[in-house]
């Protein structure tokens, strides 16, 4: 009987080490998400968005590109800008304790900015932030039909966090007419077109389900778990959309 429960005993335990194998870990390192806040009517924006065109193409980095409307005015008005692009914009100045919003600007994982168009800079910080990233909560996204299921697993967390949901294109061109880039043809990659939070996450596993019904962006969809009040991100997961 003893050599029969042992057996069973053994059995059970490569059973649940399989199950927990094909579960993967509860927490892991996520992506570095880098947002570019950025305009068509930005002389200086072009080479910022040139990076993002690498960027978006990494595993390593989830790369965003979110267009604000204050440069509008100039003579160019930029069809992807957004009022609550600029709000985001905004309220990481506030976070972030900076003295004002720029051009083109990239936000890296909610902590720090640079100038967008300094590669360099732009690289060391995202080493920097893998190498100090902590474990956060899994994140896995599904797609059924025009429905994305969203799973945030369980991790320690020190306060309340906001689920971000974005949606984003294709990379396409734009034929800029008029304005500071007027006569350029820009190429823009990763553009979002939808900014949404879409619940809480407090530490404990959560799932949402959203809607991808009429919601622009042709390219994929991301998702952020990030400190509330715009503060660090703790966790992100991207998915494309199949043509």
């Amino acid at each position: 009987m003893l050599k029969i429960c042992k057996i069973f005993a053994a059995a059970l335990g490569a059973a649940l080490l399989g199950a927990a194998l094909l579960e993967g870990p509860a927490t892991a390192k996520s992506p570095v998400v880098v947002e570019l806040f950025t305009s068509q009517g930005c002389s200086s924006c072009p080479p910022a968005e040139a990076y993002m065109q690498d960027l978006a193409k990494r595993q390593d980095v989830i790369g965003l590109e979110f267009h604000v409307d204050y440069w509008d005015y100039i003579g160019w008005k930029d069809k992807f800008a957004d009022p609550a692009f600029t709000g985001r914009q905004r309220s990481y100045v506030r976070a972030m304790r900076s003295r004002y919003a720029y051009t083109p600007q990239m936000v890296i994982n909610g902590r720090t900015h640079a100038v967008g168009s300094d590669r360099r800079k732009v690289e060391e910080i995202i080493r920097k932030s893998q190498e100090d990233q902590a474990d956060g909560p899994k994140v896995v996204l599904r797609r059924e039909g025009q429905t994305l299921n969203v799973s945030v697993g369980a991790a320690a967390a020190g306060s309340a966090y906001d689920v971000v949901f974005v949606t984003f294109d294709k990379p396409h061109e734009t034929k800029v007419r008029r304005g500071e880039n007027r006569g350029r043809t820009l190429i823009n990659a990763n553009v979002v077109r939808v900014l949404k939070v879409i619940g809480p996450w407090t530490g404990q596993p959560v799932e949402y389900s959203v809607s991808l019904v009429g919601k622009k962006g042709d390219g994929g969809c991301a998702v952020i778990v990030q400190k509330r009040g715009h503060g660090h991100v703790v966790a992100a997961a991207s998915m494309p959309f199949e043509p």
